[in-house]
């Protein structure tokens, strides 16, 4: 799925999905399952909704408007603070590595960064960021 606008509601990843891995992190899909150093993670359900749409999307930066529909399925008129209080918690578990992975975009959102990745965005860097207003 390229666009955050089409689906209502997060998707269980079909059978067969190739995990997510990299030196420290390891997200099966199918399982549900998050590993961090090769300790299991303990995350709520909606951590690991937003954990695994940051990663199916990793170098995307995904506007907060999309992730609150697809994780919650709060519409743009919803104001809440459930998107940041999620992230911070998502932060604290994954512990010294948290800036590494989860990159806030200021104004717009968020993106997952694979952990060798650069970490900060470049506003003209060639990239293309889902699109603000669809």
């Amino acid at each position: 799925m390229g666009s955050f606008e089409a689906a209502t509601k997060p998707q269980v990843a079909p059978y067969g999905v190739s995990p997510y891995q990299d030196e420290h992190l390891t997200l099966d899909f199918t399982r549900q399952a998050v590993a961090l150093d090769a300790e299991r993670m303990i995350l709520t359900r909606k951590e690991y909704d937003l954990l695994a749409l940051l990663v199916k999307h990793a170098g995307e930066i995904i506007p907060r408007h999309a992730l609150l529909l697809q994780v919650w399925g709060y519409g743009a008129g919803i104001r809440t603070r459930t998107l940041d209080v999620h992230v911070r918690r998502l932060r604290k578990k994954l512990g010294g590595y948290a800036d590494q992975y989860i990159e806030t975009i200021f104004g717009i959102g968020y993106r997952f960064q694979p952990f060798h990745a650069p970490r900060f965005f470049q506003a003209h860097s060639g990239t293309s960021a889902i699109a603000l207003g669809a």
